[in-house]
């Protein structure tokens, strides 16, 4: 079959009236992906079936490659999974527009594009920004490359690069969220023992992730304060001290909550017991006489009727 007719035949089949004609009919088997990934399936089963009923409306992007024998070969720079998606249609050639760049530059083209991807996955970031620091970029080539926030990128070139392998290990196996273990990873950069007695208590389950930032913080704060506190590195760290002192830290503001509570129900009992008295004109006479026909501009916002309400 020529390659007009399967052009038609596939144009006819999945309606690709929208493709560019700068795109080219290329044989999936000559493409080469290079930074392969597990897709969510249903979002690939949704993209399977929309090119079913709609169409390619996107060319994927691929660079030549000439090797000496065996014809024409590409990389895959952009559209894993169109790609797959025409090969489980059942497809041999896919529309693809032809860029000329070095391998390095499709790669790191190929993780830009995935980066961007909706719907990607923080494990997929780390994994990808794990490959980039081992080609040698650091934090600001990788920030310029990817367009992802400084702060972000940076944290977790830090977690990289000092081999934090145990966190690591725990975000690749879901054991530890991403956010979590970078936390961790920035205390044991201001505190070493701090960051390791975090990833204990994690780890334990004696803290959940949320708690960890509040206990991480709790342990900052103590060690201004008091220096001598077993929740600061000064003293016997471990775990246990670090979670009592942030179970004692929870309860007193738990504490402090409820006497708020207490006050302000109290504090309202007495302000309509004033309404209630202010209310007879024979109080009022009593306070005039005895001088004291003044209050405190707090109690009297509160006792003088806003409009529209009944003294």
């Amino acid at each position: 079959m020529s390659n007009d007719i399967l052009q038609a035949d596939i144009t006819e089949k999945f309606k690709l009236n929208e493709i560019p004609e700068s795109a080219t009919l290329i044989p999936i088997d000559q493409i080469e992906v290079l930074n392969s990934r597990e897709r969510n399936m249903k979002v690939f089963e949704e993209i399977v079936e929309n090119i079913r009923a709609i169409g390619l409306k996107k060319p994927i992007t691929v660079t030549a490659r000439h090797p000496q024998e065996g014809g024409n070969r590409y990389l895959l720079v952009c559209g894993e999974g169109r790609l797959n998606a025409f090969r489980i249609l059942g497809q041999t050639h896919i529309p693809a527009m032809v860029i000329n760049v070095s391998d390095e530059d499709a790669f790191i083209m190929s993780l830009a594009e995935n980066i961007a991807r909706h719907g990607y996955r923080p494990l997929e970031i780390l994994s990808d920004i794990g490959m980039l620091v081992s080609r040698g970029y650091d934090a600001e080539a990788i920030i310029q490359k990817t367009g992802l926030s400084s702060k972000y990128v940076k944290d977790i070139v830090f977690m990289l690069v000092q081999g934090e392998s145990r966190l690591i290990e725990g975000v690749k196996s879901g054991k530890i969220p991403l956010t979590t273990a970078l936390e961790i990873a920035r205390a044991k950069q201001d505190d070493q023992n701090l960051g390791e007695v975090l990833q204990e208590a994690y780890e334990s389950g004696q803290l959940n992730g949320h708690q960890v930032t509040k206990a991480k913080r709790l342990a900052l704060k103590t060690e201004v304060n008091d220096p001598a506190s077993p929740a600061t590195h000064h003293g016997a760290t471990t775990s246990y001290n670090l979670v009592r002192t942030y179970q004692i830290e929870v309860d007193r503001q738990h504490k402090m909550v409820l006497k708020a509570e207490h006050a302000h129900q109290r504090l309202l009992l007495v302000v309509e017991g004033l309404k209630t008295l202010f209310s007879s004109e024979n109080f009022g006479y009593l306070l005039r006489a005895e001088g004291m026909d003044t209050m405190p501009k707090y109690l009297s916002d509160r006792l003088t009727p806003v409009a529209g309400e009944h003294a």
